[in-house]
Formats: structure tokens, sequence, C-alpha cells
């Protein structure tokens, strides 16, 4: 089976395709000067943009991790998060507080999507 690496970077690559799933790299915000909400909403675009690199969307996520550098962003972040969900198909998901790489960085997410 092929592997197809999407954006590829220094250390990592933005998605990987194989076996009809996009697994994406943890998505960060690219202005980490904005509030968590701020920070998902930029995320989401990011992640709307890899899925339809790969030739999919966000009504095919099958799971999402979302990594918070403080749990008392949760309402914010939840904020984005139910803005840019689509209500017919949630993913699985999982949101947990962990120190980011990053200390500006409030919100990291990565998940998988089935391809059509």
């Amino acid at each position: 089976m092929t592997i197809t690496r999407l954006e590829p970077e220094e250390r990592l690559t933005g998605a990987v395709i194989y076996n009809g799933l996009v697994h994406l790299a943890g998505q960060v915000a690219d202005d980490a000067s904005l509030d968590a909400e701020g920070q998902m909403a930029d995320i989401l675009r990011q992640v709307d943009a890899l899925l339809a690199k790969a030739g999919t969307d966000k009504s095919r996520l099958l799971s999402v991790q979302i990594f918070l550098a403080d749990m008392s962003d949760m309402a914010a972040m939840n904020r984005a998060w139910d803005a840019w969900l689509d209500r017919n198909n949630k993913p699985t998901r999982a949101t947990v507080e962990a120190k980011l790489a990053n200390p500006a960085w409030r919100v990291e997410l990565t998940g998988i999507a089935a391809l059509r």
C-alpha cells in the first residue's frame, strides 16, 4: 500500500495517508498570541485545509485528541469546536491537559479521518 505524506516539514509531516485513513500531526495555531478560542478556530481551519488536500473533510473524522495547556480554557476551546463541528458526524474525542512545546500555545489537536 502507498503511503502519502502531505505538507512535510523539518521534523514531521502535516498528515499521512495510509490504508484509507488520514492521520493528522499535532496542529497548533499559526498565531500563538490568540486566546484559546482563537487558537482553536485557527487549528480547525488548518484541519479543514489538510483534510481537503487529502480528499476528505471533517464529516469523515473518526477520532480527535485535544491537548489544552490549561483546563480553564476548556469552555473557550469548546466555543470554537461547537461552531465548527459537523453535528451529524461527530468524531470520538478526548481532551486532556498537557504541557505544550511552546508556552504560548493554548491548544493542540490531532486526529484520524477516513478517506471518501
